[in-house]
């Protein structure tokens, strides 16, 4: 089965088995629950109170700490180019935290034993461990996990397809990040130049560093594209501002499969 429902500004479908239909709830109380703390255009969010001033950081909620740490972290690793500052100095985890929404959903369906699940937030998407939540049968009669074919969408006709590549385990998650749907929202150190990459899409094993690295190359342009692949194990497709395509040999092979 598939459910959708809107959440943290976006669409977020689920697809699992019908008989497991009933963590729906669950899993949607997850997402609303990190809306609900992380969102700055709550103004009663625990983020919110803290940019505002009604709450100090030593003060915040441990899963708030949590997610800033690592959100930190991922900055230090990539040279700032990821951040969870806003240029004023707001502490902004909307770069993260939709991913860690997904990462927690994804771990609580894994932990209550669904054998096969995906969830698609917003175009970023993660599979479950053993493929998509539609089976097929084998030659040998046994049921056996499909693949999921993910859709890239074309950032000059979002309605259309760029591409479709397939996930398999352990390359498990794909974000997007860019500035097609959304406009020129990533910070990038203060430049005003237009970003090199209208759209990035990162394949990875876990979804977090899927969507940061995602965001990392839209905001350090190619230097920062090559410095990722040297340095993570993913796979990478770009747009560039002419409408060209560069694609790492793992997505190439990703997309021949699945042609």
């Amino acid at each position: 089965m598939r459910h959708t429902f809107q959440t943290m500004g976006t669409v977020a479908s689920i697809e699992l088995p019908q008989d497991w239909a009933s963590e729906v709830a669950a899993l949607e109380r997850i997402f609303s629950l990190i809306d609900e703390r992380f969102s700055l255009y709550r103004p009663e969010s625990e983020l919110s109170k803290l940019a505002t001033g009604q709450l100090v950081l030593p003060s915040a909620s441990a899963e708030l700490l949590a997610s800033y740490a690592r959100a930190l972290t991922w900055r230090n690793e990539t040279a700032g180019l990821f951040s969870p500052h806003r240029p004023d100095g707001t502490i902004d985890l909307n770069g993260i935290v939709k991913a860690e929404a997904i990462e927690q959903a994804g771990e609580y369906l894994t932990s209550v034993g669904c054998p096969q699940w995906s969830i698609n937030v917003g175009g970023d998407i993660l599979v479950s461990p053993t493929g998509a939540a539609t089976a097929v049968t084998s030659s040998a009669g046994q049921l056996a996990p499909a693949l999921l074919r993910a859709g890239i969408a074309d950032p000059a006709a979002p309605t259309q397809l760029l591409c479709s590549l397939e996930l398999r385990h352990p390359r498990r998650a794909i974000a997007t990040s860019g500035s097609a749907q959304r406009g020129d929202h990533i910070w990038r150190g203060g430049s005003s130049e237009p970003a090199e990459f209208v759209q990035v899409s990162v394949v990875a094993n876990d979804i977090v560093t899927a969507d940061v690295l995602a965001t990392t190359i839209v905001a350090g342009g190619q230097a920062a594209l090559d410095d990722v692949t040297d340095r993570w194990d993913v796979d990478v497709i770009t747009v560039d501002r002419a409408g060209d395509l560069r694609a790492t040999p793992g997505l190439v092979s990703a997309l021949a499969s699945a042609s």
